[in-house]
């Protein structure tokens, strides 16, 4: 019996963790580059990993017709997308990064009709329709800048980018302990944006800045919890609950970022984002609901 709350359990426990993710990373993300922050989570995400990895007795071994298959993970969901949130949330707010990227669950059903073959229905063509409307909502809104624009477009990407990554994860064999899998995800994405890193980093500056409680305190925050655990959780939630239904657990993210970003940064809650939320929610209760 408890199997089958497992599921659910590792995707709300990851989705809330997210959360809480846009609100550290909104205050750390005024001192330190989306890039840099990113890689500097990776590293403390990778040690964690292959710590635990270790103690646990894993095995580190994968198939070699597996191996583009775990690397398009790391690039697009690790790298692109995760890049693509820490930069938008830069641009705009915690509320609109956790938001906007809830739009994934909807964008989920058309990657597995692609990837999984699963029967797209008149309810979840009418899903993906709303939450793409409820983000055009919230990217709209009049009373924001130029700045919260182009961020909203850059996170309705990541939100399109991690719903493809986490379809992806349904087609890796069973058989692998999803901490392996995640493991080298991770490392195929510090690797791709490490050229990146050492070209633009100012290692003085970084030194600095690295002293600063803020920066260090939410880098392990982001490594250990939101990298390391919530990936691990994300992932073998996917293994337990069908790609469809899952992503409306993705729906505590939100609720979290809501929640303390209103109680620690301030953020004000305006009616486009109570549309645009709304009309993501609905969208993706359709999807729940489907009996198909």
């Amino acid at each position: 019996m408890i199997n089958q709350y497992l599921g659910p359990i590792y995707l709300t426990l990851a989705a809330s963790i997210w959360g809480g993710m846009y609100v550290v990373s909104k205050m750390v993300l005024t001192i330190i580059a989306p890039l840099e922050l990113v890689w500097f989570r990776y590293i403390v995400a990778l040690l964690t990993l292959v710590a635990f990895g270790i103690a646990t007795g894993q095995s580190w071994k994968i198939d070699k017709k597996d191996i583009p298959l775990i690397l398009l993970i790391g690039l697009v969901g690790y790298f692109l997308s995760i890049w693509a949130q820490f930069a938008g949330t830069q641009l705009s707010s915690a509320q609109m990064g956790a938001i906007i990227t809830s739009a994934t669950p909807a964008f989920m059903v058309i990657f597995a009709k692609i990837l999984l073959k699963e029967t797209i229905t008149l309810r979840k063509g009418i899903s993906v329709c709303l939450a793409t409307i409820g983000v055009l909502c919230i990217i709209g809104v009049g009373d924001v800048g130029n700045s919260s624009k182009l961020g909203g477009i850059i996170l309705g990407g990541a939100a399109l980018t991690w719903a493809f990554m986490s379809v992806l994860i349904k087609k890796v064999p069973g058989g692998y302990s999803q901490l392996v899998v995640t493991t080298y995800a991770i490392l195929a994405a510090t690797l791709a944006m490490t050229p990146f890193v050492i070209t633009n980093i100012n290692l003085i500056q970084i030194q600095h800045v690295l002293l600063e409680p803020l920066v260090w305190s939410g880098i392990l925050y982001l490594g250990i919890v939101s990298t390391a655990g919530a990936f691990f959780f994300w992932n073998k939630g996917l293994q337990l609950v069908d790609a469809t239904r899952a992503g409306v657990y993705f729906f505590f993210q939100p609720l979290v970022g809501t929640l303390l970003g209103y109680f620690f940064l301030g953020e004000q809650v305006g009616i486009g984002f109570w549309i645009g939320t709304a009309l993501i929610i609905g969208g993706v209760l359709l999807v729940v609901k489907d009996p198909s």
